[in-house]
């Protein structure tokens, strides 16, 4: 079940990879018209979208691998939050400094690290209590 969520959710994100970024800037950045997207964004995460879908249709190994990071990752974005700020901001906007977020979204990148935890806990369990 969750495999067939991450692998809509990557679908979403390969298809539609500008209104993914709009909604991130609408919800996370106070200042979306002030900056400045990099070039690279969009095709970035049409390229992880991609990724994702392949990674949950394959299952196995490269899914484990796949849930794996997405629990490291989750760990860090809960745990450092401003690091995760600071990161997104890099990889979005050419001038990043000129970048405000909105102060709320902390919480809600907190959210985000316990849920991609939970999921990759989940599904380590449900590997490892299927052999």
């Amino acid at each position: 079940m969750i495999r067939a969520f991450v692998g809509v959710l990557g679908a979403v994100s390969a298809l539609f990879p500008g209104e993914i970024v709009a909604l991130f800037e609408k919800l996370a950045i106070r200042n979306p018209d002030e900056g400045t997207l990099r070039a690279g964004v969009h095709p970035a995460v049409r390229s992880e979208g991609v990724l994702i879908v392949a990674v949950s249709v394959l299952d196995g190994r490269p899914y484990a691998w796949l849930m794996n990071l997405t629990g490291a990752f989750g760990a860090v974005v809960f745990l450092f939050p401003d690091l995760y700020r600071k990161f997104a901001t890099m990889f979005l906007y050419e001038r990043p400094d000129k970048m405000e977020w909105n102060e709320r979204f902390s919480a809600g990148v907190r959210a985000i690290g316990v849920i991609y935890v939970i999921v990759a806990a989940k599904t380590y369990r449900e590997r490892h209590t299927d052999t």
